[in-house]
């Protein structure tokens, strides 16, 4: 009885034995790789009205193994046309259908990224171009694609749009998911992405165009700047070569009325010519000629440099900040039709903001121009801008510095400027209010002041 009893336990012990050498085994003979979560693929999206463009972030290392192209600084160049023949086979888009679209594969780039579980490795990044055939929807289609998943079996592709005009996502801040491709572990095959963007409407992309207007205004500091810099010194009089006075209330309104609305006109032209016109202006001749147009305003601001012209200068100066403005639209490679809806779209945007901006400025602007520490807070705060402006004009022709930076993250502490334009305009209101009023319980009830007393003096004089 014993015999098999032995036999037994002896099986026993292999099938343990076998059963914990096993794993062992693979487990020592795995790349250090396996062993660790792997980086995924991202797909960004970019959908245009007869197109759609997409960004690939491919992890090179998974690139390779499923490729066997080997890719690095030095080959990349070498191996373009291995590389761009192997994304084309492996991309596959098909309308609704079942026509194919067409796929161009672009510039090829690499680069280095880092996500959570992985840390930081190197990708490959591609430009892909998919043009459906005539008259098809690109918001609805099928997205085959298994670049590195055909072969990578625990590799995955994150879907996302980054741009889509018609859907209102316009700004390419934020990503919106459309799904996710991987291995199907019932079939081990790579099935096909449906992607369902939904209706698009021109109304979503002006109202987008809309936001957009009023964020860029917003939170460019330097397009703030020279506005409000060129406004400081409208309520005061320019005599004998300096700011010495003050200027009627009916006159301080309508410079500041004029400044505006030239600036406006000036940005206004030329970002309409720039962004219909399609012309390709290079970035930094237009940020620098910003940048220097601000200095002359802070320069104005501490000295008059053209007294009764300011309105002339701002529609000039306009003119660059216009064109700047333009770069957002040039970026987004739209349509004449949706370039028409996004231009006015846009500068609407701008100008809502800007008037808002200049109204709770304005009562600060006559109340401070009548208080005694009027020039001391002009100077200041035309030095401060004066020196952002030499920063940023540095900046802009190649000198980077720190001062720049600390302009540039200004932008984008919004609510802080909003709140304190808004705190100073009611501090200003009531002032003027309680002013008013002090100035009636001082005259008799039912008497007006005798036509020879002395008119009330200023509370302060601007040297």
């Amino acid at each position: 009885m014993t015999g098999p009893r032995n036999w037994l336990n002896t099986a026993l012990r292999w099938v343990a034995g076998i059963a914990i050498a096993v794993p062992a085994a693979l487990l020592a003979g795995a790349s250090p790789a396996a062993a660790h979560p792997m980086p995924h693929s991202v797909v960004q999206l970019d959908v245009y009205e007869h197109s759609v463009s997409a960004r690939l972030e491919i992890p090179v290392g998974e690139f390779a193994r499923a490729s066997g192209i080997d890719v690095s600084d030095k080959t990349l160049t070498a191996r373009t046309g291995a590389i761009r023949a192997y994304l084309v086979a492996h991309i596959f888009p098909t309308a609704t259908d079942g026509r194919t679209w067409q796929v161009a594969i672009g510039r090829l780039t690499l680069s280095r990224a880092v996500q959570t579980d992985t840390g930081e490795y190197r990708e490959l990044v591609a430009r892909a171009e998919l043009t459906p055939p005539a008259a098809t929807d690109v918001r609805h289609f099928t997205f085959g694609y298994d670049v590195v998943v055909h072969q990578v079996v625990t590799h995955t592709v994150l879907v996302t749009v980054r741009q889509d005009w018609a859907a209102g996502q316009v700004d390419g801040e934020g990503t919106t998911q459309v799904g996710t491709i991987r291995v199907d572990t019932r079939t081990l095959k790579v099935p096909a992405l449906k992607v369902d963007l939904g209706e698009g409407s021109a109304w979503r992309g002006f109202v987008a165009m809309l936001e957009l207007g009023g964020d860029h205004i917003l939170t460019g500091t330097d397009h703030l700047l020279f506005l409000l810099i060129l406004l400081l010194p409208a309520p005061l009089a320019a005599r004998g070569g300096r700011w010495n006075g003050l200027v009627g209330p009916r006159k301080a309104l309508t410079r500041i009325g004029r400044i505006t609305l030239a600036f406006t006109a000036g940005h206004s032209v030329a970002l309409a010519a720039t962004a219909l016109g399609r012309l390709h202006v290079p970035a930094w001749p237009v940020e620098a000629f910003i940048a220097a147009s601000i200095l002359v305003g802070a320069i104005h601001a501490v000295r008059p440099l053209f007294p009764g012209k300011e309105a002339l200068v701002a529609g000039v100066f306009g003119l660059g900040h216009g064109m700047a403005f333009s770069f957002v639209l040039a970026e987004m490679q739209l349509t004449t039709g949706q370039l028409v809806t996004s231009l006015l779209g846009f500068n609407l945007g701008i100008e809502l903001v800007q008037l808002l901006l200049v109204c709770l400025a304005l009562p600060s602007l006559l109340v401070l121009a009548r208080l005694r520490v009027q020039p001391a807070l002009r100077l200041t705060g035309a030095a401060l801008t004066g020196t952002a402006a030499v920063g940023w004009l540095a900046d802009r022709l190649g000198l980077a510095n720190p001062v720049a930076r600390a302009a540039d993250s200004a932008g984008s502490h919004t609510t802080l400027l909003l709140a304190t334009l808004t705190v100073t305009a009611v501090a200003a209101l009531t002032w003027v209010a309680i002013l008013r009023r002090q100035a009636r319980s001082a005259l008799p009830d039912h008497t007006t002041p005798h036509p020879e007393a002395p008119a009330s003096k200023p509370l302060a004089s601007t040297p």
